[in-house]
């Protein structure tokens, strides 16, 4: 309805623009099960849409075809993944050849698939092709990396084209790629092989654990975003629905028979072993209370986060089971607290009554009715399908309020502001680039990128921070046990190129005598004689807030980041190092004075995770041709 009616919008570019699909977003509690029906329902509607649900990644057919591969690779006798991979695209095969291949009748699937004299001749040659794949696949894994043997099989089984021409292909594509980098960066850590990550994997998919589906929404798709409040913390939307009102608090936690709080300590069922009963304690009960005011709190605070997300037009949706009964309830409520004076106690006590967010803004319908301009309040009746465009329709408007004597107290409750407000705009877990990004210089740099002509007026040409990220990916593949020549790094970029991990344009974009520089310096030589050596650390960090940003507030931020090397040179120095490929204005002190911040949290990071000094930080800039010292 509002996109028909040519609702505008305000845009900070466009000035006032008609509303487009990217101007929704749609805020839920929880995402988990409820997410794929609201996208499954507006897919309906032929309307773009998307969610960022992680529980759905392992779930998908793409990866779930790959994981069953890779099982199978290295236990061919797991029947369920085999199963699924012969009855993919992979596979190619058909119900009816999988089950003349289950009559040969022995222990395993496996092993009724290599019993190929048993079989007819034309899928007796399928089954030769599959098992000499699957053969190839097993002797590959014994030598190429994790990552390098995925990337292997998407070639191979031409799954990576197949999934191209899907429906929704970017996103079955960038699925695709994630777990490719997934890859990489499990064997960047301490566990190797091909039966870890299997586990790995598995441990992930059973605990919803950090591996959701990836991230392909830009600042300008245009596409409806289905997200939970939680992760709309710090952002704003032009229209946004907050649904799901009616579903309840989760306060399953309370019906433990064991509860554990960190101020009150532990509150745990009473047993009368001889007469057979058990019943609460005083110490359980005042926890339970304790808890239980703490969940309120907490889902009133995200409440007030996903009611100030909208800059135009906030709505607001859930479903009651009987409707009348409960707007009669709050009005019953609200009644006997007028006439008990506005005992704030006992208003206390009806919101503490509330399971669920709809209670609590039915009763502020009630209660308060000019705490805005205008409210629409639309009832549609479930039983009542066919008259829904006929629903009942009340409408307050403040103009026709009389004006009131404002007391004191009432004032003070009007001009209430959050004391937390800060924190609704900060995100939990932030990346160092992004924090520095966010108290720098960079900001004005990204407005003003953002102002340049679009892609597609452009020549198609490599901008300068693709080139500097192919830079900074050759640095990382450098061998520093090796002497490199001009030569040589040019065969080392044809490699890479070969292993499709740079573009033929990327590795055209390289500059190579700047790389052959950094072979010939100082810090060169003092890796390549380091007792041990280290790259692409991926480290997570806690970080006060008032350290970050400029407040008082006693909070923290989960800062993550990658430390590009660090190595341990003869003397058992700790030295640590990050390449920049920026262009550099003037001197070393402009390169020292922008960076300098993110190498102190990268610096900090490392000692806690070593518990040792770090005696040296630098910066290798390759416009430059040096390392910088920063401490």
């Amino acid at each position: 309805e509002i996109l028909e009616d040519d609702y505008y919008v305000y845009d900070k570019k466009a000035g006032y623009r008609k509303a487009t699909f990217k101007d929704f977003v749609i805020l839920l509690r929880t995402t988990t099960n409820v997410a794929p029906i609201y996208e499954m329902e507006l897919n309906k509607l032929n309307y773009p849409v998307f969610t960022d649900n992680k529980s759905n990644y392992f779930e998908t057919p793409e990866i779930q075809i790959i994981l069953s591969l890779l099982k199978i690779i290295d236990n061919p006798n797991n029947d369920i993944p085999l199963v699924t991979v012969l009855r993919s695209p992979i596979g190619g095969f058909n119900d009816n050849e999988l089950i003349a291949i289950k009559n040969n009748n022995r222990t395993s699937f496996y092993e009724n698939l290599i019993s190929l004299e048993e079989l007819e001749e034309g899928l007796k040659n399928k089954v030769s092709d599959f098992l000499d794949m699957l053969k190839d696949f097993k002797e590959k894994q014994e030598y190429l990396s994790l990552d390098e043997l995925i990337w292997y099989i998407y070639e191979k089984t031409g799954f990576y084209n197949y999934v191209s021409l899907m429906k929704n292909a970017k996103t079955k594509i960038a699925n695709l790629k994630m777990l490719f980098e997934k890859a990489k960066d499990y064997e960047n850590g301490s566990f190797k092989g091909l039966y870890n990550f299997i586990n790995f994997i598995d441990r992930l998919s059973k605990t919803s654990s950090d591996m959701g589906a990836p991230k392909l929404l830009g600042e300008n798709d245009n596409v409806i975003r289905i997200m939970s409040i939680h992760k709309s913390k710090g952002l704003e939307f032009p229209i946004v629905f907050l649904s799901g009102t009616g579903k309840q608090f989760n306060l399953m936690d309370l019906n433990e028979k064991l509860l554990l709080h960190q101020d009150l300590g532990i509150g745990m069922q009473y047993i009368d072993y001889e007469r057979k009963i058990e019943y609460s304690t005083l110490a359980k009960e005042a926890i339970k209370k304790k808890m239980k005011n703490e969940i309120l709190s907490e889902e009133m605070r995200l409440l007030y986060v996903a009611l100030t997300r909208s800059r135009e037009k906030l709505i607001i949706t859930g479903t009651e089971k009987d409707l009348q009964k409960a707007i009669n309830n709050k009005k019953d409520l609200i009644k006997l607290y007028y006439i008990l004076s506005h005992i704030s106690t006992l208003f206390l006590i009806l919101l503490k009554k509330a399971k669920t967010y709809l209670d609590w803004l039915e009763m502020i319908d009630e209660h308060d009715k000019h705490f805005k301009e205008t409210i629409d309040i639309i009832y549609h009746s479930q039983e009542k399908k066919e008259e829904k465009k006929k629903a009942i329709k009340e409408t307050i408007n403040l103009s026709s309020i009389p004006e009131i004597k404002v007391s004191e107290e009432v004032n003070q409750l009007l001009n209430f502001e959050y004391k937390y407000k800060l924190l609704t705009q900060i995100e939990g877990k932030s990346s160092v680039s992004k924090i520095v990004a966010e108290n720098s210089e960079i900001k004005e740099t990204l407005r003003t990128e953002s102002l340049k002509k679009p892609s597609f007026l452009k020549e198609q040409k490599l901008s300068k921070s693709e080139i500097g990220s192919a830079m900074h990916l050759v640095l990382q593949k450098l061998d520093f046990k090796s002497d490199y020549s001009i030569v040589s790094i040019k065969k080392l970029l044809e490699e890479l190129q070969s292993k499709e991990i740079l573009t033929e344009e990327e590795k055209n974009a390289v500059d190579i005598n700047k790389i052959f520089a950094f072979t010939k310096t100082e810090l060169f030589s003092r890796i390549k004689n380091a007792k041990s050596v280290y790259k692409e650390q991926p480290f997570y960090i806690n970080k006060p807030i008032n350290e970050l940003y400029e407040t008082s507030l006693d909070e923290n931020v989960l800062v993550q980041g990658i430390i590009d090397l660090y190595f341990v040179d003869k003397n058992d120095k700790i030295v640590l190092v990050d390449y920049k490929t920026d262009y550099v204005k003037h001197n070393r002190r402009e390169l020292v004075k922008k960076h300098r911040p993110q190498l102190m949290i990268y610096k900090e990071a490392l000692e806690k995770s070593l518990n040792q000094k770090v005696d040296e930080v630098y910066i290798y800039s390759t416009y430059l041709g040096e390392a910088v010292s920063i401490i």
